[in-house]
């Protein structure tokens, strides 16, 4: 065998490049690696995309072809337990790491495999970097953890990676240690810091479809496990009947998120699931049943600068004559984008004293009125917890 004489910096970027290629993310390793980089998207051996700060980029990475990129999926996929072929040629998986992984091969990716990798977070953004960044007023802030506190039941809307999961992460740091949380999720992705959390995550179904543990399944059975609160990440199906029994039922200060593009879009969707459920309920008393639930909705939106801001904090005061009573209590205006490409506006308080209020006086906790006076809200860098 000829030796071959490589200088030491070759020498070392080549066995790097090995280690990443056994154990590593191959030559996605340095974008996951990346802090700022939040997704990494591959459209094929030679297409590799990444949103860096809400922005979607095209990087100058690329595999050496289909075949080296399949290798790679199968790796990883491996690496999570599950499998994937052309009898099953899609895969939604969590890596080792906490990242979410969802894969696409031939033949139903016409343009070879696709992967899409939604990275986990280390280092958690906490709410008073969210308010210092411009995410939500302080004002905004204060009300929230007021709410949570109180044990108001809340629902966080929002698109894909407008921040809804971050959200619902930050608020549950002021459940109160006393409580019992059980959370249920697709995949388990929030971090809760309270001494008795019992975290469920639901099974798919296995190569020949069966063993499926759903999160209905799993809201069903957390009733039986003497919760104070239930958290669910995401709901998406016919769990919301149980969520929606869970929070008239005494678990009160219940939270979950939902896929909407607004407010009241949100609250449709609540409908739809329910109709999922199988349960035959007219609209009305659907509706009668989602609104004596839920008591504050918070609608989150990634603008087209990239920047995540809490656009909505409403209140659900009811529902009357078929229709529901939303009034809003804090809103985000945008005006425009400067040079910079930030955007441009301001967060409002309405005017709009909450009718909840009233329960959080109960509860103990004396919000001040003038919190709720109809005015521009200005940002505080220095924003601090008050508790």
């Amino acid at each position: 065998m000829e030796e071959v004489n490589l200088p030491t910096t070759s020498r070392d970027v080549m066995v790097r490049e090995i280690m990443d290629e056994i154990y590593g993310f191959g030559p996605l390793e340095p974008l996951m690696n990346d802090p700022e980089v939040s997704d990494v998207l591959v459209n094929g051996a030679d297409r590799v995309f990444v949103e860096r700060n809400g922005i979607l980029q095209e990087t100058d990475v690329k595999f050496a072809d289909d075949e080296h990129l399949m290798r790679f999926i199968h790796r990883l996929v491996g690496r999570a337990g599950r499998r994937i072929d052309e009898v099953s040629p899609m895969v939604d998986a969590k890596l080792p790491d906490g990242s979410r992984l969802n894969a696409v091969i031939p033949p139903l990716a016409l343009r070879g495999p696709t992967l899409s990798i939604r990275r986990f977070r280390k280092k958690q953004l906490m709410f008073e970097d969210m308010v210092g960044m411009g995410t939500l007023a302080a004002e905004m802030a204060d009300f929230l953890i007021m709410a949570v506190k109180g044990r108001m039941n809340v629902l966080f809307s929002g698109g894909t990676g407008a921040g809804k999961t971050t959200m619902l992460n930050n608020v549950s740091r002021f459940i109160p240690q006393s409580e019992r949380v059980v959370t249920i999720e697709q995949t388990a992705e929030l971090q809760l810091q309270q001494p008795d959390i019992v975290s469920l995550e639901m099974r798919p179904p296995n190569v020949e479809g069966a063993g499926e543990i759903s999160q209905r399944d799993l809201l069903k059975n957390s009733l039986r496990m003497r919760p104070d609160r239930i958290i669910v990440g995401e709901a998406r199906g016919g769990e919301v009947l149980e969520m929606l029994q869970a929070m008239n039922t005494g678990h009160d200060g219940s939270m979950s998120t939902v896929h909407a593009n607004d407010t009241r879009d949100a609250l449709d969707r609540l409908e739809m699931m329910i109709a999922l459920s199988g349960v035959d309920l007219a609209t009305a008393v659907a509706r009668q049943y989602i609104a004596s639930a839920v008591q504050i909705l918070v609608r989150l939106s990634r603008l087209r600068t990239g920047e995540r801001k809490v656009t909505r904090i409403s209140e659900l005061c009811g529902c009357r004559d078929g229709s529901y009573e939303i009034e809003d209590i804090f809103v985000y205006r945008m005006t425009g984008v400067d040079d910079a490409g930030r955007a441009q506006g301001s967060f409002y308080a309405t005017g709009h004293e909450p009718m909840v209020l009233h329960r959080l006086s109960a509860s103990g906790y004396d919000t001040p009125r003038d919190l709720f006076i109809a005015r521009e809200l200005t940002t505080n860098t220095d924003y601090k917890i008050n508790s």
